[in-house]
Order: C-alpha cells, then sequence, then structure tokens
C-alpha cells in the first residue's frame, strides 16, 4: 500500500508540473466565465445556461484530462526508459499501474474542486439556489472521469498513445450512444449491423446513465436510489477495466 502511495504521489506531482493541466484548468474557468456573459445576453432562463454550461464544462475539461493525461502514464515511462529502473526496485507491475491510476485520479480530484467551486461562485453571483441535484450530477461527472480514466490506462498498457487516445475517444463517444445503438440494431434489417451493435452495447460502458445534468439544470429531484446504482455501475465497470490493465501490464515484455 505504501508503495502504491508513493507512486501515486509522484504521478501527482508530474501531472501538476505539466503545463496543459494549467491551460485545461484555464480554459475550464473562461468557460464558465463565458457562460456568465451568454446569459447577460439573453432574456430568460439564465439561470439554467449557467447551470448547463458550467456542468458541461467540467465534464468537458475532466474527460480531456482524464484521456489524454491517462493514455501518457505508462506510454511516457516506457518512452523515457524510467519503468525499468521503477520495476527493478521491489514494486510489482500491479501496484505501479494501481499507483499511476490513484495519482491520476488525485489530479482529477484536485480539478474538479476548483471548478466546483467557481462553479458555485457563479451561481451564488446569480442568487440561483443550491439543490441535491447539482452535487450529484457532479458526483456522477466525477464517477465518469474514474470510468474514462481507467479506460485510458487500459488501452495504454498494450497500444501506442495515437492509438491509446483514438480507442479512448471512440468508446466515450459510443458510450454515451449506446442507447441509441440498440434502437438501431433493433430497427435494422441486417443480421451483421444487428451482431455488430450488440456487441458494442454490452462491451461500450454505458455512460449516459452518469449523465444527470438535465435534472440538475432544471431543479429536477433525482432518485439516491438511482444514483447509488448509477455510481456502482461505474466504479465497477472502472475496476474491472483497471483489473484488466494490470493483467495486460503483467504479461508485458520489456
Amino acid at each position: 500500500m505504501r508503495r502504491m502511495a508513493v507512486i501515486a504521489l509522484n504521478t501527482f506531482r508530474e501531472n501538476l508540473r505539466d503545463k496543459i493541466l494549467y491551460n485545461l484548468l484555464f480554459f475550464a474557468l473562461l468557460l464558465m466565465g463565458g457562460s456568465v456573459l451568454l446569459a447577460d445576453l439573453t432574456i430568460m432562463e439564465h439561470r439554467r445556461i449557467v447551470t448547463d454550461m458550467g456542468l458541461a464544462t467540467m465534464n468537458l475539461a475532466g474527460v480531456i484530462i482524464a484521456a489524454f493525461v491517462g493514455i501518457g502514464l505508462v506510454g511516457k515511462e516506457i518512452e523515457r526508459r524510467t519503468v525499468y529502473t521503477i520495476l527493478a526496485r521491489p514494486i510489482s507491475r500491479t501496484q505501479f499501474i494501481i499507483g499511476k491510476y490513484l495519482g491520476l485520479v488525485l489530479t482529477l480530484l484536485v480539478n474538479v474542486t476548483v471548478m466546483l467551486a467557481v462553479f458555485l461562485m457563479t451561481l451564488w453571483m446569480y442568487k440561483t439556489p443550491l439543490h441535491a441535484a447539482l452535487f450529484q450530477a457532479v458526483w456522477l461527472i466525477f464517477v465518469e472521469l474514474l470510468l474514462v480514466t481507467a479506460l485510458a490506462l487500459f488501452f495504454s498498457t498494450f497500444s501506442t498513445t495515437t492509438l491509446s487516445a483514438i480507442m479512448t475517444l471512440g468508446f466515450y463517444v459510443v458510450g454515451h450512444l449506446t442507447t441509441d445503438l440498440k434502437g438501431l440494431g433493433e430497427n435494422s434489417q441486417h443480421a451483421a449491423v444487428q451482431v455488430v451493435v450488440t456487441w458494442l452495447y454490452y462491451l461500450c460502458p454505458n455512460l449516459d446513465v452518469l449523465n444527470v445534468k438535465g435534472q440538475a439544470s432544471t431543479n429536477g429531484i433525482v432518485d439516491m436510489s438511482y444514483v447509488a446504482v448509477a455510481s456502482m455501475y461505474g466504479l465497477l465497470y472502472a475496476a474491472l477495466l483497471l483489473t484488466a490493465a494490470c493483467a495486460v501490464f503483467r504479461h508485458r515484455d520489456f
């Protein structure tokens, strides 16, 4: 446990030194500020626009960090050959992967916390009442980021950086279209299309179940049982991906 914590803290420090995180955080805060300007240009429902833009910005910035930093967690160590030095120590490959994952999760937690603080300040400026659905939406956004991070890390254990990025973003897009894919397969007249779509539906994570931003922006009430089941689904899927990443990395030759 101590070895994984050391790797996680070192990964967190490396991520903080990476200027892309500050650029993404600045971009996210700029988008939130833009939502205020956009709301001022509208006559009605300016509070809803601020809420929509704030949640969408947190989600977008978090996914970019999770995907593009996640695929480099292992790739950078291999390219710089520092992985040989690390694995030469009494550290197992499983501890290395989990430590890297926890380091990026800590980075995401800090970034989401900063964006949430700015988001809440923006809502306070517009005297928008806070309700439980807002925090439920932010929590499920974070669960989605945990899943995307595990997805990026899994692909990075056996593929190149470019292919890992393509596959991660591809699975992310398909994950938000699984319901539409299921309907497409059911309405298709071609057996091959039905088989492919069915495989995609069951293989890709259903990220749409983690999306309650619409309810949060309209002050809708989200049942806590739904949030619990959706969280369990996302965390379990992330755990399976992390387990698969450890298994692949253990059998990889260097």
